[in-house]
């Protein structure tokens, strides 16, 4: 995005379900074997992407103690304003708008109205994450998107201490093509991670861990 493109706009947002494992790696661990995965008949080749996400809460945490996360984040093809609901089941709501522009830092109006009903104290930083991601499509035979495994590194400041902490992570989320079941599907996943040299993740996010939780 470009200081050109339109502003965001007072329209509904996007809406999305996430419904993802995620997994610590070492810096050498490699990749774990997509192959025996249900459903995947091909991989596609792997996506570089730097993204750049700001997170933000009021002074007593109000939106992470209700479930909540908002964050501004750019690069990526789902760069804009995201605000993340509580986890219900096996997933969580996302709510997408899109950037202002390059520069814009301002929460937009459409975007405190939508955390109004959690809190409307002033909002301000409390991390920054860095992220270079590796992104891969795990395809169907009929080419559809069965889910997307992404190899994060990540460089996160907490803004409330300055402490800088680095780590390796992996994420799987369900595609449109995922079958209705996905407990399966998953179970082959952890598998397959623990066979490459993966385990499971410290932190149930990328904010608690950048804030030392």
């Amino acid at each position: 995005m470009t200081a050109a493109d339109p502003p965001v706009s007072s329209s509904e947002p996007s809406r999305s379900v996430e419904i993802e494992l995620k997994f610590d790696a070492d810096d050498d661990t490699p990749l774990p074997d997509f192959t025996a995965l249900p459903g995947v008949a091909s991989v596609g080749a792997p996506e570089l992407r730097e993204l750049d996400a700001r997170y933000l809460d009021t002074a007593e945490y109000a939106l992470a103690s209700a479930g909540y996360a908002l964050r501004r984040r750019s690069g990526g093809p789902d760069e804009g304003w995201h605000i993340k609901g509580p986890r219900i089941g096996g997933g969580r709501t996302e709510l997408h708008w899109p950037l202002g522009g390059a520069d814009d830092e301002d929460v937009p109006d459409a975007v405190r109205a939508a955390v109004a009903a959690v809190t409307d104290a002033p909002l301000k930083p409390i991390a920054r994450i860095l992220n270079t991601r590796t992104a891969y499509a795990l395809l169907s035979a009929e080419g559809g998107l069965v889910a997307e495994f992404v190899d994060d590194r990540v460089t996160a400041t907490d803004a409330r201490t300055g402490a800088v902490r680095t780590w390796r992570e992996w994420e799987i989320e369900l595609g449109g093509a995922a079958s209705a079941d996905p407990r399966v599907f998953f179970a082959a996943v952890e598998a397959a991670v623990l066979a490459a040299g993966g385990r499971a993740a410290a932190s149930a996010s990328k904010l608690a861990r950048a804030l030392g939780y």
